[in-house]
């Protein structure tokens, strides 16, 4: 099996070298989406073997990681892997992202920092997700507790069949509710997210309004 990590990336050239040395010993290839950015994020990307995806301006998450399953479709990846650039991510836990993929017990599956006791997120951060995800369990079969969560593998299956088209944070609800009617099985994992102090420049309450795209 290919696996294939993808990263939407936006000014995150004091990160993306660290992440992609760790990445590199566990995908065969590596997609990052430089999403318009004005620092060397691209150039530092492509220089350690990346296969890079330029928007020529800020786009937005959702733009990316519609680039991200553009490419890896093309890149006829049997498994993709969706990454943050921010170093909050532990890549040892991709194994338990994709075991019950190569497993064939689920077609899309979710890092969930909600299925541990010791949960870091900022109190706020924590609200807004639970909001949002129980708006998202509406359309869903599935009950999750962190349908936010950017830390997600999805089977070829999906690669081919869905195409995000929400170009802001939406997207993440997006996917869900179109895997959901297609009839894809969604499960999630428990993970650990590295805060060390909340870096998001997106508030996840603002997005409450945009659960059921």
């Amino acid at each position: 099996m290919s696996i294939v990590v993808g990263i939407p990336a936006f000014n995150e050239e004091k990160n993306i070298a660290a992440v992609l040395v760790r990445l590199k010993k566990v995908a065969d290839k590596i997609i990052v989406v430089d999403d318009g950015s004005s620092d060397l994020t691209g150039t530092i990307s492509k220089d350690m073997g990346a296969i890079v995806v330029s928007h020529p301006k800020n786009l937005g998450y959702g733009a990316a990681i519609r680039s991200i399953f553009l490419k890896a479709k093309e890149l006829e990846s049997d498994i993709l892997v969706t990454f943050d650039a921010d170093g909050q991510h532990r890549v040892e836990d991709i194994d338990t992202v994709i075991a019950p993929i190569i497993k064939k017990e689920s077609d899309i599956v979710i890092g969930s920092r909600f299925l541990k006791s010791d949960v870091q997120a900022p109190s706020y951060r924590r609200l807004g997700i639970k909001v949002i995800t129980q708006l998202t369990n509406t359309s869903l079969k599935e009950k999750l507790t962190d349908s936010q969560s950017g830390f997600r593998a999805y089977n070829r299956k999906v690669i081919e069949n869905l195409t995000p088209s929400d170009y802001g944070m939406g997207v993440s609800t997006e996917i869900l509710i179109k895997a959901s009617s297609m009839g894809f099985k969604i499960s999630e994992v428990p993970i650990v997210i590295l805060y060390g102090g909340d870096t998001s420049t997106h508030n996840p309450v603002s997005q409450i309004g945009r659960a059921h795209v």
